[in-house]
């Protein structure tokens, strides 16, 4: 078996009811992170290592989603969408897709944004070790980072002997993060995977942790700098931020914009098509495309779409107000 045989499956159908008011308007995995949607990152990092078929599991406002990709050749990728009527955790998401894959599969959550590094590592390890699965980790100092997630724990050869969803107690620095390569394996643990009482959900954790009880080999490949839950509507101005950083720039300025020369845009994305009315300052701020600003104030940590201001300094973000 080689790479050539695997295929990407991204997970996109939830609603995102945290990142209100986005989510009336934008599935989740449309917000755009430096101009371009988190999605879109994830389907660069499939092809990135030479993984040209992709299906996409969509569901509240899916048709958004088949619209800006369409078939993937745009992308020089074949993309195929699969509607997913009920959200029941991960496991549910995989186990509707059984019918659907027929050979192993790398797995990306929708709504996380990546910032990876040699991500071919997974496809090599899965290759070489003969492993049933590879979960993506990261060295995490933070503990309560790891309680949002999940740990991993691992014998003196570096085997996944135990993986826990959203620990109460951490035990070491090992965080896995939503980005999975599995072969057919999983889907018998995934027939077997109960009913959480946590979640009231069928969680990917548990079914890991099956296919590690059945004695089939998982492994971990540390390819993750960074990963932020897109959970609400302050982390798109996080993840813009940094995006910024790795690509190197001071601002983001999208095509056909409209701003006076005498606007200062400091650590800033503005959209496409976007119009500053006044020569204000605009500092640490996104502002999706289309958006007409007119405010004559100066604008610091605010994310502005065409219909709404989020004041991102506000503790809990999310204050709707009419936009500026």
């Amino acid at each position: 078996m080689g790479r050539e045989q695997i295929i990407g499956v991204i997970l996109a159908a939830g609603k995102g009811t945290r990142m209100q008011p986005f989510s009336e308007k934008y599935p989740k995995p449309l917000l755009p992170i430096c101009n371009k949607p988190i999605i879109q990152y994830q389907l660069e990092h499939i092809k990135s290592v030479g993984i040209n078929e992709v299906i996409i599991v969509i569901g509240h406002l899916g048709y958004e989603i088949t619209r800006y990709f369409g078939d993937g050749a745009d992308l020089g990728m074949k993309i195929q969408y699969i509607e997913q009527e009920e959200t029941l955790g991960i496991a549910h998401a995989l186990g509707k897709l059984e019918p659907h894959i027929n050979s192993p599969f790398l797995l990306f959550l929708g709504d996380i944004f990546f910032i990876t590094t040699d991500l071919s590592a997974m496809i090599r390890i899965f290759l070489d070790e003969e492993a049933s699965g590879v979960l993506a980790i990261k060295t995490e100092d933070d503990p309560e980072a790891i309680k949002r997630n999940f740990a991993v724990r691992l014998d003196e050869s570096d085997r996944v002997t135990r993986v826990i969803e959203k620990p109460r107690y951490v035990t070491n620095k090992i965080k896995g993060c939503g980005l999975y390569l599995f072969d057919q394996h999983i889907f018998d643990a995934i027939r077997r995977t109960p009913r959480t009482a946590m979640r009231d959900e069928y969680e990917i954790t548990d079914s890991i942790q099956i296919l590690v009880e059945d004695g089939y080999p998982v492994r971990v490949a540390e390819v993750v700098e960074d990963d932020i839950n897109v959970s609400y509507p302050q982390d798109l101005l996080v993840c813009s931020m940094k995006e910024l950083i790795v690509l190197g720039k001071e601002n983001l300025v999208g095509e056909g914009c409209s701003i006076p020369p005498e606007a200062r845009i400091d650590r800033s994305v503005i959209g496409d098509h976007a119009v500053v009315v006044n020569p204000i300052s605009i500092t640490d701020s996104v502002i999706f495309p289309g958006t007409v600003v007119s405010s004559a104030e100066d604008l610091q940590n605010i994310i502005i779409t065409p219909n709404t201001f989020i004041d991102c300094r506000i503790l809990g973000c999310g204050t709707e107000q009419s936009a500026p």
